[in-house]
């Protein structure tokens, strides 16, 4: 087992390096010159050329990525080129925000995805499987940009029932902040619910055709009782691996939802940050998606072998 899982380890931080590698690569194709973009119409040849050298982009790119790498190492960050402030001081809220999110549509949508893939299952063909399958498809169908001004449109403008911006503060309490969350909580929800209940109805139909299976319906026990006991945790390695999917895209998908909702988070500092040229936030924001998405990857592929024997065999 610990050989299996320091393999996945291994596999782990190889992606994440990959991860960097794409992630400076991307910082330096953004258009424009850093130096002027930060100076704009205080640049003069001689601010420019002294603002290159303090940036070190006088150095071939490789040397500044191995630079960058020693740094992260080291747990340092830098520092952002817009306030000079430390960018792990700047990004920490912003993460707390993001996190807080993310924590809030997981603790609705995992379990609506299970109850609801379950009900499906037990209910096959029947009309709360016509009308979960299909509510499910259009919410997946649409972009998250689209359901969030829908969502805003009737729900904010039309009704006026909830807030349609996310402004949230550090001193704001549970209470109001899970109520100006609660849109963009909606939106994530929508675009993560319907992967999640179809895979559970999935691999849920796909074990109740097993020959065990057929024993427990003859020993007479009743139906959800079969699904619940027996079928659902022979299905949990599939049903496992795309909920750690939908999580690690609740962290890195934010993005366009705290756009949307002017909501103070990663991503919301992300995009600030591509704008305005600050290539060290850029740079921590991706790597902390990054870690985010390949971590939770892991803990999944961790947890379906420990769950399943089986594979355990099969990786060795």
């Amino acid at each position: 087992m610990l050989i299996i899982l320091g393999k996945k380890l291994v596999a782990a931080v190889l992606t994440l390096m990959a991860a960097s590698v794409l992630i400076f690569a991307g910082t330096e194709l953004l258009p424009g010159d850093l130096a002027g973009s930060i100076l704009q119409n205080n640049a003069t040849p001689e601010t420019l050329a002294q603002l290159r050298l303090d940036l070190k982009l006088d150095q071939p790119a490789t040397v500044r990525f191995m630079g960058w790498v020693e740094k992260l190492a080291h747990g340092d960050l830098g520092r952002s080129l817009t306030n000079d402030q430390d960018v792990a001081t700047e990004i920490a809220p912003r993460l707390a925000n993001t996190i807080f999110l993310a924590t809030y549509a997981a603790l609705v949508a995992v379990p609506l995805a299970l109850g609801l893939g379950l009900i499906t299952a037990l209910y096959q063909g029947r009309w709360i499987d016509r009308i979960a399958n299909v509510g499910s498809l259009m919410a997946i169908s649409f972009p998250e940009y689209f359901l969030a001004y829908l969502l805003i449109k009737i729900l904010a403008v039309d009704l006026g029932l909830l807030p349609s911006l996310a402004n949230v503060a550090p001193d704001t309490e549970l209470g109001p902040r899970l109520i100006l969350t609660l849109l963009p909580m909606i939106t994530l929800v929508l675009g993560t619910l319907a992967h999640m209940l179809r895979m559970t109805r999935t691999a849920v139909l796909s074990i109740m055709e097993r020959p065990f299976i057929e024993m427990a319906i003859l020993k007479g026990l009743p139906q959800w009782q079969i699904i619940s006991r027996h079928a659902l945790p022979n299905a949990l390695a599939p049903i496992v691996s795309v909920i750690a999917l939908n999580l690690g895209y609740l962290v890195v998908g934010v993005v366009v939802v705290e756009t949307v909702f002017v909501y103070p988070g990663l991503g919301q500092l992300m995009v600030d940050a591509v704008g305005k040229h600050d290539v060290p936030v850029v740079q921590a924001c991706g790597m902390i998606f990054a870690t985010a998405f390949i971590g939770l990857n892991l803990l999944a592929d961790m947890i379906t072998i420990i769950a399943n024997p089986r594979l355990r065999r099969q990786t060795q």
